[in-house]
């Protein structure tokens, strides 16, 4: 552990160094840390797809699906029977296939569902009907979870003994906002409560406990969320044998794209072999990259959409690792310059390494860019390369600090993680759905968008400081909070983790209250935020691939779901 004059003296030597290499780059050791090679890239250019079973698979969604959405419609007069079928359908992942239905049900629903909730509601009934209406941008009362408290003032404990009721409420818990404290004593309760019931269930609902503890669907990638509950659900005794069959046909259609878009940009990332023309200093994610654009562009259609974005991705990385693992302050100087000035012409100033990276970034931008212009969404193109440019300059920012307070860090830093940057490449590869009025609500930063990077940037410190301590990185976030506000590294930490959970409520709030936008670009928003929180869990898997990383990977593209 750092003390504060240690970390003063770190933080000033590492100031020095930098100033230090800013005159000449002649000759220049660079102490840069050789990351190891991906085991991912050689499996899928090897892998084989059938691609007639995709077609196969195609034609069994399309003959159930009318099956499916009769299920949905049947009977209107049973709302609450009817949301929870919904939640089902969110939670089994095909819900996108009846958003209209879906959104029609609610609309109607909302108004008088309060009324119809009496004391005799289970607990799990009334806490699948909140998560339905809180995904959905419903603001429904918290209120409705006052019947299931004593003459205390507490959770009954009674209501332990309902494993899936507790298990939804701690679901709809993470749903509360800042004001909402009966969400955070509902948080509290089961929590408490559901850690103990593992032992006590049966395997699969074991497994479950676990998993929703460890992360819970607000928070959880909803790919990762799917592949779990499908599981769960199969091993359920009142499963329905009609929609297990349609969830996993569309999963297993789903990872099918997926593992032919890696295939795809694994040969993409080899054919342009920068790992032969560039000093190996650059984190070799590729898989990484795809695996967190999935999130945002879920839906198998967006094949193309999501390739695209992960090459992007690529070039964030390439970019990031370039300016803070390797090059010099003067050399970064000139290739945000570069950046901004956005001429190819401008290359001839830079060391050849760095026009490698220049021209990667310049080739996939255009490639987009065309993409765009046909489809008369040029205004997209600019927007995200406006986003990029500021992140850019966040970046030299970075570089260029002294000893920052934390809140110019925070300001700082949160462009430099790349959120608005990685959402308006979100944005341009959802086609037109994301029209101008998106990019200029992005452009406004809202406060959803505040609080999803202040997350990111935080979840990024946390899990990060290790790595950025060894290459001699002092000016992070942690050290930094550590020395304005006097603390030990271990109550920076548990200050970080506070905040972070005070972004989420923020973002929950936000998303409720927001109108400027429709829903899809919201969850754009939120689906972006779990992508990170899901990276994050358990340790910095985007840059070191951990073993829940590895097992994610694998849960999703290598281990196809059986049906």
């Amino acid at each position: 552990m750092l003390s504060t004059s240690l970390l003063s003296l770190s933080l000033i030597r590492w100031v020095v160094n930098m100033e230090a290499e800013a005159g000449s780059d002649h000759g220049r050791v660079r102490p840069f840390v050789t990351l190891p090679p991906s085991e991912w890239d050689e499996h899928f250019l090897a892998v084989s797809l059938d691609a007639s079973e995709m077609g196969v698979l195609e034609k069994e969604m399309e003959a159930l699906k009318p099956k499916v959405r009769d299920m949905l419609m049947s009977s209107p007069s049973d709302t609450k029977s009817k949301l929870c079928f919904i939640h089902l359908l969110v939670s089994l992942g095909i819900s996108f296939h009846f958003e209209n239905e879906i959104e029609e049900t609610l609309k109607h629903a909302f108004d008088t569902i309060e009324d119809k909730i009496t004391d005799k509601d289970d607990l799990y009934t009334v806490s699948a009907m909140f998560l339905v209406f809180r995904s959905y941008r419903y603001k429904m009362s918290p209120g409705v979870f006052e019947t299931f408290k004593g003459e205390d003032g507490r959770f009954k404990t009674s209501l332990v003994r309902d494993v899936k009721g507790m298990l939804s409420l701690y679901e709809a818990a993470n749903w509360g906002t800042v004001t909402e404290d009966i969400m955070d004593e509902a948080l509290s309760f089961t929590s408490t409560h559901l850690e103990s019931l593992p032992e006590e269930t049966s395997p699969h609902m074991s497994k479950h406990i676990k998993t929703v503890l460890d992360l819970p669907q607000r928070q959880n990638m909803e790919i990762l969320a799917v592949r779990e509950y499908i599981s769960f659900y199969e091993h359920e005794d009142d499963h329905d044998e009609t929609l297990l069959k349609f969830s996993k046909l569309c999963f297993r259609f789903l990872q099918m794209h997926c593992v032919q878009e890696l295939k795809a940009l694994s040969k993409w990332w080899k054919d342009l072999g920068l790992e032969s023309k560039l000093p190996p200093y650059f984190r070799n994610n590729m898989v990484q990259c795809y695996f967190n654009a999935v999130p945002l562009l879920m839906e198998p259609h967006f094949s193309r959409a999501r390739i695209a974005l992960a090459k992007l991705y690529r070039c964030f990385t390439i970019m990031d690792d370039t300016c803070d693992r390797y090059a010099s302050l003067h050399e970064v100087t000139t290739l945000v310059d570069c950046v901004q000035r956005w001429d190819l012409d401008g290359i001839a100033k830079l060391p050849d390494y760095m026009k490698i990276v220049f021209k990667l970034f310049w080739d996939v931008y255009h490639e987009i860019e065309r993409e765009v212009r046909l489809d008369g969404r040029s205004y997209s193109a600019q927007a995200m390369l406006d986003e990029c440019k500021r992140m850019a300059r966040a970046n030299l920012a970075c570089t260029k600090w002294v000893v920052p307070t934390f809140e110019e860090y925070m300001k700082v830093g949160k462009v430099e993680f790349g959120t608005e940057a990685a959402l308006a490449c979100g944005f341009v590869c959802m086609g037109q759905i994301a029209g101008k009025e998106a990019y200029d609500w992005l452009n406004s930063r809202p406060n959803i968008i505040q609080s999803v990077t202040s997350k990111a940037r935080l979840l990024n410190d946390i899990t990060g400081f290790q790595d950025d301590m060894s290459r001699g990185y002092a000016a992070t976030g942690i050290n930094v909070y550590m020395k304005q506000y006097g603390v030990t590294e271990e109550e920076a930490f548990r200050e970080f983790r506070k905040m972070v959970r005070a972004t989420e409520k923020i973002t929950t709030e936000e998303f409720l209250n927001a109108t400027v936008v429709p829903r899809k670009i919201l969850m754009q928003v939120i689906n972006f935020e779990r992508s990170f929180s899901t990276t994050y869990a358990h340790g910095e898997g985007f840059t070191n691939c951990t073993a829940r990383m590895k097992e994610n990977i694998s849960s999703l593209f290598v281990h196809l779901i059986s049906l």
